[in-house]
C-alpha cells in the first residue's frame, strides 16, 4: 500500500507517516524507483502497535525502543495493551459518571457533595495499605501518605506518570536475567522512587517484591504491564537488596 492509502485507511496524516519514517519508527519495507513508499502487511502490524502504545500515552521514542527490543513479543504486547486499556476505560468511566452527575447537579436535579465532584481524580488511594502496615509498620506508610497529601493535583499526576513509566521500563526488560545490569538499573530506579515517598529498608524492599507474587491482587495489577512482570520484579528486587546488605 502507498502512503496515501495507509493514511486514509488508518485515519492519520501523510505527514505523520513521513515523520515516523524520518525518526526510524516505521520505515516501509519497499520504496519504488520513483521514491514512493510501499507498506507491507508487516509494516501495517507495526503501525498498529505504534498506535496502541500512542493511545496509552507512550512517547514515540519509548515506543521505538520497545518495538525494536530483541525481547519484544507482539502477542504479549497486545495482552498488556488490552489490560492497560481496560484500566484506562475504568478510570474514564468513573470520570464520565462524575460529569453526568455534575450536569444533573447544575440543573438542580440532584444534590452532590464536594467529594463526589472529584470522583475519578484520586491518585492517592492504595488498596494494599493494610498489608503494607502489617508487614513493615506504620512509619513508611504514614510518611508516604503524608507526602501524597501535600502534593498538588499536578504533582500527583506527575507521580502517577513516573510510577507507570518505571513499570513500563521494567516490562520491556522482564525477559532479561533479573541480575543483569539493565534489570538492576530499573529496579534501582524503583527503589529510589519508593524512597522518595517513604522510608523503605532493603529488607522491606525485598519483602515488597515477595508480596508482589504472594498477593494475587498485586500480581494482577503488575502483570497488566506484561505477563510475568511480578515474578521478575520479585527476583530482581531480591538481587538488588542482597547485593547491598
Amino acid at each position: 500500500m502507498k502512503v496515501k492509502e495507509v493514511a486514509d485507511l488508518v485515519g492519520i496524516s501523510v505527514r505523520t507517516l513521513h515523520h515516523y519514517d524520518d525518526i526510524g519508527l516505521l520505515t516501509p519495507e519497499q520504496t519504488t524507483e520513483s521514491g514512493y513508499r510501499i507498506y507491507s502487511e508487516m509494516d501495517l502490524e507495526r503501525l498498529q502497535q505504534i498506535l496502541f502504545f500512542k493511545e496509552l500515552d507512550f512517547p514515540l521514542k519509548k515506543i521505538k525502543e520497545i518495538i525494536d527490543s530483541p525481547s519484544f513479543n507482539q502477542a504479549e504486547a497486545l495482552e498488556m495493551q488490552r489490560n492497560m486499556l481496560l484500566d484506562k476505560r475504568d478510570r474514564v468511566d468513573t470520570m464520565i459518571r462524575t460529569i453526568d452527575k455534575t450536569i444533573k447537579y447544575k440543573q438542580g436535579e440532584i444534590v452532590m457533595s464536594n467529594k463526589e465532584k472529584f470522583d475519578g481524580f484520586d491518585f492517592s488511594h492504595n488498596p494494599y495499605e493494610q498489608e503494607a502496615r502489617e508487614r513493615w509498620g506504620d512509619k513508611a506508610v504514614d510518611e508516604s501518605n503524608a507526602k501524597m497529601n501535600r502534593m498538588t493535583n499536578e504533582e500527583k499526576k506527575e507521580f502517577e506518570e513516573t510510577f507507570h513509566a518505571i513499570y513500563r521500563e521494567l516490562a520491556v526488560v522482564r525477559h532479561e536475567d533479573p541480575a543483569s545490569e539493565i534489570a538492576q538499573k530499573w529496579i534501582g530506579e524503583w527503589f529510589e522512587f519508593l524512597n522518595q515517598m517513604g522510608t523503605y529498608s532493603l529488607d522491606a524492599f525485598k519483602g515488597l517484591g515477595q508480596m508482589y507474587v504472594d498477593d494475587e491482587r498485586f500480581t494482577k495489577n503488575i502483570d497488566q504491564f506484561g505477563n510475568g512482570l511480578a515474578i521478575f520484579m520479585r527476583d530482581a528486587m531480591a538481587v538488588y537488596a542482597d547485593k547491598r546488605k
